[in-house]
């Protein structure tokens, strides 16, 4: 995994789920997206709240995770809902 500068504002714990879940730094969550790269951590058995969604996506975006949680909750809840409605179809 590399380092945490790399993906700031995920600690050892955030980054060992992604690893588990086959993400391994920045190029792989930027090509996925925070929803995808999120659902596979939970896919990979991790017990993994949505506060890892936020803080994914606050390294992509450079926010602090709780602005995100804060400014962004209903489109990324509305695109997870979504991603999770196709993966059902």
């Amino acid at each position: 995994m590399p380092p945490s500068h790399d993906l700031p504002g995920l600690g050892p714990k955030s980054l060992a789920m992604l690893a588990a879940a086959g993400i391994h730094g920045r190029a792989d969550l930027e090509r996925i997206g925070s929803v995808q790269a999120y659902l596979r951590v939970k896919a990979a058995g991790q017990n993994a709240s949505l506060n890892l969604l936020w803080a994914l996506e606050g390294a992509l975006t450079g926010e602090d995770w709780r602005v995100v949680a804060r400014e962004e909750r209903t489109r990324l809840l509305l695109a997870l809902d979504a991603a999770q409605d196709a993966t059902r179809r």
